[in-house]
C-alpha cells in the first residue's frame, strides 16, 4: 500500500492555482524532481504523507525514500525536452481555466507522437473534441480523424466522445460514456467488436430489441467462424436466417444436415431438401419431401417429369393450386390432350390460354363461357372470332357489350337488327360513345315507342330541345336523375332559349306532380313566381318559408303569407310571426290589416279576450291608414268601420270594469250597448248578457 499525492492532475480541475508553480519549483530544486508526477514516500514503519513544505521533506526522519511516477496523462514527457514539458503544462492549465486561445498557442511547441496521444486521451476526460482533432492530426492518426468526421452526425456528445475513446483504446471509458448517453445500439456494436457477446446479447434483449435478430445473426457468424457449428445453429434460428444459412453451413455435412431437417420439420427447409434431392436424381425422396412441404407445384412438376400425368392431375384437382394447374395444362397441351388442357387452364384462371385453344380447335360452346369469365381484352378477342361468322353475331354483341366496347356492340346490333340487345346496351351508355350511334339509338327507340330511353339517349348527346319536346308530347316519366340530365348548361346555348326550354321542362314536371323539381327548374329559368306557385302546390311549408326568405321579392312574400294564412296559424306562433313578417316585407298593409282583424275575431270568438282583440284591431287600424289602396273610397269606408268597432270594443271593456266599482252604472251601460246598431260585428250579444247574468247571480237574484 502506498499513499499517492498528486501535485497536478487534469482530473482535479482548478486544484492547482497559478501561484503554486513557485512553490512547486522550489520543491523541485530541493529534491531534484520535475512535475507533473506522483510522489511516493516510504518509511520502514508506515507510510507518511509528503508535505509541500521543504524542511519537512528534507529533514523528516520518517522518510526513508521518495519515489516518482509520471502521471498517466503526461506519459511521454520524460523523454521530451523542457520546452515540450512546459508547453504541455501550460496547455493543461489554460485548458482547465477555459482560455482556449492560450491553450492552442502552447501546443504549437509540443513535439512527439506520445505527447499528442497523451493529450488526446486527456481530451476524452475533458470532452474537448475540437482539441482531440488537432491531437489526432499531429499524431498522424488517419483512421481516428476519419472516425471523428463520421461521428459528427451523432446528436449525443458522449456518443462522439465514446468513439474517440474507442479509437484511442480507452474501452472502459467508452463503455461508461455510451451507458451515460443511453446509446444502447452503439454499446451493442462496441460489445460485438470487443468479443463481449454475452453483454451484446443482453443489451439487445433488454434495450436494443430492434437489433436483436441482427445480433443473433452476427453471433452465429462468429461461432461459425470459430468452428462451433452446434452453437451457431440455434443462433441462426433466433435470427430467422436458418432457412438458407444452416443449409449453407452444413452443405458439406450431408448426414448432419439431413438430421437437422428431419428434426426441425420446417416446410421451407423440407422444400429445400426436396429440391436438393431432386437435383441429385432422388425423385422418390424429393416427392416425399415436397408432399411434406405442401408444395403442389413442385409435386406436379416432378410427376410430369416422371411421366405420371394421372397422379399430377390428381394433385392439381385436390389442391386447386393455380400454378400447378397451369403447369399441368401446358403438359396436356403439348401432348394434344385438348380437353384436359382447357380444364386445367380454366382452373388456373388462365382464360387467355383456354380461349386460344378453343379458337384453334373449334370448341365454340366453351369459348363463350370462358370469354364471359375472362378479362375485357379476352372478351374482345373472342368477340372478333364470333364476328366473322353470321350465325354468332349475337354472341359477338354480347361480348362487346360485356367488355365495355359499346360502339362496336351498337354497330353490330344495328347491322343484325338485334333490338333486344340494343335495349340492354342502352342502359350502360354514356357520353364516351360516338354521338352518331347514340342518335341512331334514340331514333330507334322513338320509332318503337321507347320514349323514355330515347330521351335518355338524346340527353347523353345533348339534344336537349328534342328530348324535352318528347317529354312534353309523350308524357315521359321524369325522375330527378333524368331531369338533371336534361338541364341545359349555362354556356351551351343562348340564355333566352335556355330559359324557355327550362320553363318547358318545369311545366312537364308540374303536370306530373313533381312540384319540387318544377320549382328548381323554374328558378333556374329565372321565373321565381312560377317556382313559388309550384312550391305552394307541393304544400311544403318549410321550403315555402325558406324560398320566400331567400327570393326577397314583394309578390312572393305576399303569396307565402296568403298560403300561411290557410294553415292553422292560431296554434303555431311561428307561422303567425312569419305571416306578419311577410306581409310587412311585401308592403301589403291592407292584407296585414285583414290578418290583424282576423286575429281580433279569434280572440273574441274563442277566448272572449277583448283586451287582445282591442290590440289587434288597433294594429289593423294603423296598417289600414298607412296602406296605399287603389280604391280610396273603399279604404275610407274600412277605416270608418274599424273606428266604430274599436269604439264598441273599448266601451265593452270599460263597461265590464264598471261592475267592480259601480254595478248600477255597469248595468246601464250594458243596456246601452245592447241598443247599439251593428253591435254583433264587434261585441257578441252573449258576452254583454253574460255580464248582466253574472252580476245577478252574484247578488242572489236567480229569477232575473
Amino acid at each position: 500500500e502506498v499513499l499517492v499525492v498528486s501535485l497536478f492532475s487534469t482530473q482535479d480541475h482548478g486544484l492547482l492555482l497559478q501561484d503554486n508553480f513557485h512553490r512547486v519549483a522550489q520543491y523541485d530544486q530541493l529534491i531534484g524532481l520535475k512535475v507533473p508526477h506522483f510522489y511516493f514516500s516510504k518509511s520502514p514503519e508506515n507510510y507518511t504523507f509528503v508535505p509541500y513544505i521543504e524542511p519537512l521533506i528534507v529533514h523528516s526522519p520518517k522518510i526513508s525514500s521518495i519515489l516518482r511516477r509520471t502521471m498517466r496523462d503526461f506519459i511521454g514527457l520524460d523523454e521530451s525536452d523542457e520546452a515540450s514539458q512546459a508547453a504541455m503544462l501550460n496547455f493543461s492549465y489554460y485548458l482547465t481555466i477555459g482560455d482556449m486561445d492560450e491553450a492552442f498557442k502552447s501546443i504549437k511547441l509540443i513535439k512527439g507522437s506520445a505527447v499528442w496521444e497523451s493529450m488526446a486521451k486527456m481530451c476524452v476526460k475533458t470532452r474537448r473534441l475540437d482539441v482531440a482533432r488537432v491531437c489526432l492530426a499531429n499524431m498522424g492518426h488517419a483512421r481516428g480523424a476519419r472516425a471523428m468526421r463520421e461521428v459528427d452526425k451523432e446528436p449525443e456528445r458522449d456518443a462522439r466522445v465514446a468513439r474517440l475513446a474507442i479509437e484511442l483504446g480507452m474501452n472502459e471509458e467508452a463503455e461508461v460514456l455510451l451507458k451515460n448517453c443511453q446509446r444502447f445500439d452503439l454499446l451493442n456494436i462496441f460489445y460485438q467488436s470487443t468479443d463481449q457477446w454475452g453483454k451484446a446479447l443482453e443489451i439487445a434483449e433488454m434495450s436494443d430489441r430492434i437489433h436483436l435478430r441482427t445480433t443473433f445473426y452476427k453471433y452465429a457468424k462468429h461461432l461459425e467462424a470459430s468452428g462451433d457449428i452446434t452453437a451457431a445453429i440455434p443462433n441462426y434460428e433466433k435470427s430467422g436466417t436458418q432457412y438458407f444459412e444452416v443449409p449453407r453451413m452444413l452443405f458439406d455435412e450431408t448426414e448432419m444436415l439431413e438430421a437437422y431437417i428431419m428434426k426441425t420439420k420446417d416446410r421451407k427447409l423440407r422444400k429445400w431438401w426436396a429440391q436438393y434431392m431432386e437435383s441429385t436424381g432422388e425423385m422418390d425422396v424429393a416427392l416425399k419431401f415436397y408432399q411434406q412441404a405442401a408444395d403442389p407445384l413442385s409435386l406436379v412438376r416432378v410427376y410430369c417429369y416422371c411421366g405420371n400425368l394421372d397422379k399430377a392431375a390428381e394433385v392439381a384437382n385436390e389442391t386447386g393450386d393455380r400454378a400447378a394447374c397451369y403447369h399441368l395444362a401446358r403438359q396436356f397441351e403439348n401432348n394434344d390432350e385438348i380437353k384436359q388442357a382447357i380444364h386445367f387452364f380454366t382452373r388456373a384462371m388462365a382464360f387467355g390460354n383456354a380461349i386460344r385453344i378453343c379458337k384453334e380447335h373449334g370448341f365454340e360452346d366453351q369459348l363463350m363461357n370462358l370469354a364471359l369469365l375472362s378479362t375485357p381484352n379476352d372478351m374482345i378477342e373472342a368477340a372478333r372470332h364470333y364476328e366473322d361468322r353470321p350465325d354468332t353475331l349475337d354472341k359477338a354483341v354480347m361480348l362487346y357489350h360485356k367488355a365495355g366496347h359499346f360502339s362496336r356492340a351498337l354497330e353490330l346490333a344495328f347491322e343484325s337488327k338485334q333490338f333486344g340487345a340494343l335495349e340492354l346496351i342502352s342502359q350502360d351508355l354514356d357520353d364516351s360513345i360516338d354521338p352518331v350511334l347514340l342518335e341512331r339509338c334514340a331514333e330507334f327507340f322513338t320509332e318503337h315507342g321507347q320514349h323514355e330511353r330515347a330521351v335518355t339517349m338524346l340527353a347523353v348527346v345533348k339534344k336537349y330541345a328534342e328530348a324535352i319536346s318528347i317529354c312534353s308530347s309523350h308524357d315521359v316519366r321524369l325522375t330527378e336523375d333524368l331531369v338533371e340530365k336534361l338541364t341545359i348548361p349555362k354556356d351551351f346555348m343562348d340564355q333566352h332559349q335556355r330559359e324557355r326550354l327550362l320553363s318547358k321542362l318545369a311545366g312537364c314536371c308540374m303536370n306530373q306532380g313533381e312540384y319540387h323539381l318544377a320549382c328548381k327548374k323554374y328558378t333556374q329559368a329565372g321565373d321565381k313566381e312560377k317556382a313559388m306557385r309550384a312550391l305552394l302546390k307541393s304544400g311544403d311549408t318549410e321550403k315555402i318559408i325558406f324560398f320566400a326568405g331567400v327570393s326577397r321579392m314583394r309578390n312572393l312574400y305576399v303569396m307565402a303569407a296568403n298560403y300561411l294564412q290557410s294553415l292553422d296559424w292560431r296554434k303555431d306562433p311561428e307561422i303567425m310571426k312569419n305571416i306578419i313578417s311577410f306581409y310587412t316585407k311585401g308592403r301589403a298593409l291592407d292584407s296585414l290589416a285583414g290578418f290583424y282583424d282576423a286575429c281580433a275575431q279569434v280572440e273574441i270568438d274563442e277566448y272572449q279576450n277583448y283586451e287582445k282583440a282591442m290590440g289587434a284591431l288597433t294594429e289593423a287600424f294603423k296598417c289600414l291608414t298607412k296602406a296605399k289602396m287603389a280604391n280610396k273610397q273603399q279604404q275610407e269606408s274600412k277605416i270608418t268601420e274599424l273606428k266604430s268597432r274599436i269604439a264598441l270594443v273599448k266601451k265593452f271593456i270599460q263597461t265590464r270594469r264598471l261592475f267592480d266599482s259601480d254595478p248600477q252604472e255597469g248595468i246601464k251601460q250594458c243596456h246601452a250597448l245592447l241598443g247599439e246598431q251593428d253591435l254583433e260585428s264587434s261585441v257578441r250579444f252573449g258576452d254583454v248578457y253574460g255580464l248582466l247574468i253574472e252580476y245577478c247571480a252574484s247578488q242572489g237574484n236567480h229569477e232575473k
